[in-house]
C-alpha cells in the first residue's frame, strides 16, 4: 500500500533528481473479503528514478503512516537495486540489461 508522503531527492544509487516514496506491506485476514486483522506490518522507501529500495523502521513508518513524519534522512538508509537493473523503452517495449545505454539499440530513442 503507498503511503501519502513524497520527498524530492537525489537518489544515493543512480544520483539523479527524483522522488522518494514509502510504502506498507502486512498480511491480512479477511472473512468474505472484508479485513479483520492486520499483521506483520513493514515499511519501505522507494525512489521514482531507478526504483532503488530498502527498508525502514517500523516506528519512523508508523510515524508516516499517521502523517506526524514529513521528512526522511537519506544517511540511515540503504539502497538496493534488486530487480531493476534494466531498461525498457517506452516506444517499442526492448528491454536491456546494461544500463550504459542512452539510447534505444533497436529504435533509437532516447530512453
Amino acid at each position: 500500500k503507498k503511503l501519502d508522503f513524497e520527498q524530492n531527492v537525489i537518489c544515493p544509487c543512480c544520483g539523479r533528481y527524483g522522488r522518494l516514496e514509502v510504502y506498507m506491506t502486512y498480511m491480512y485476514f479477511s472473512l468474505f473479503f472484508i479485513p479483520i486483522i492486520k499483521w506483520n506490518k513493514r515499511y519501505y522507501a522507494k525512489t521514482g528514478c531507478c526504483h532503488a529500495a530498502c527498508a525502514i523502521d517500523s516506528e519512523l513508518g508508523h510515524r508516516i503512516a499517521k502523517g506526524e513524519a514529513s521528512e526522511l534522512d537519506l544517511n540511515g538508509l540503504h539502497f538496493t537495486r534488486s530487480g531493476f537493473g534494466y531498461k525498457k523503452c517506452l516506444f517499442c517495449g526492448y528491454m536491456t540489461t546494461d544500463q550504459d545505454f542512452q539510447y534505444c539499440p533497436r529504435c533509437g530513442r532516447p530512453f
